[in-house]
């Protein structure tokens, strides 16, 4: 007689202490999946049970939708300036300030007084050009040193923001220059034939 803890001859069966376990497996087992239930009494009652239908193969997941680069803003347009009213402002400040001369002056050889006294001659023309020709306001009204905050969306054009610019706005600071927009332009009028290239003609005293 064989003993329990041993298995037959043959291999294909398994012994007592073996089986308990197992069947106390099975027993849970078929209590807790309906369908495992099912193959077994059909097993039990001769029927052929076919295997388990395999599982779904995994469903792959859609690709990302590939990132568009954003494409960078135009370029701007730059339009071309005619030089003649450049030129025009030039002769005005020639003619009532001498700028032309002062800055092209060499001052190594001349006492400080002497170019201070030039200077002063130069500041009050080119203030009269500036008088009579342009209306000049403020771009800011605040105070020059006052603490200021440039909100998101602020004209980069009327505002230039300098130091230490970090991140997006809005960015607090202290005003440094208030800027200058001109309201008004008040040039004289040209004359068809008139050359603007000349600055400043030519004096031939006699």
């Amino acid at each position: 007689m064989n003993s329990p803890q041993s298995s037959s001859s043959d291999g294909a069966q398994l012994s007592l202490l073996r089986r308990i376990p197992l069947a106390f497996g099975a027993l849970f087992s078929l209590m807790a999946n309906g369908g495992l239930a099912a193959r077994y009494a059909a097993l039990r009652d001769g029927a052929v049970v076919a295997p388990p239908a395999p599982a779904p193969a995994p469903v792959a997941a859609p690709a990302p939708a590939p990132v568009v680069a954003k494409a960078p803003p135009p370029a701007p347009v730059l339009r071309e300036n005619g030089p003649d009213a450049a030129l025009q402002l030039l002769a005005l400040l020639q003619r009532d300030a001498r700028l032309i001369d002062f800055v092209g002056e060499d001052l190594t050889g001349y006492a400080d007084a002497q170019i201070g006294a030039a200077a002063r001659l130069v500041h009050e023309g080119c203030a009269r050009v500036l008088r009579e020709h342009f209306t000049l306001v403020p771009v800011r009204d605040e105070a020059e040193g006052a603490r200021i905050t440039l909100q998101p969306g602020f004209d980069a054009a009327a505002v230039r923001v300098t130091g230490n610019v970090v991140g997006q706005p809005p960015f607090a600071g202290q005003l440094a220059h208030r800027g200058w927009r001109a309201t008004e332009v008040r040039l004289p009028r040209l004359a068809e034939q008139h050359d603007a290239r000349i600055v400043a003609p030519a004096e031939v005293e006699l």
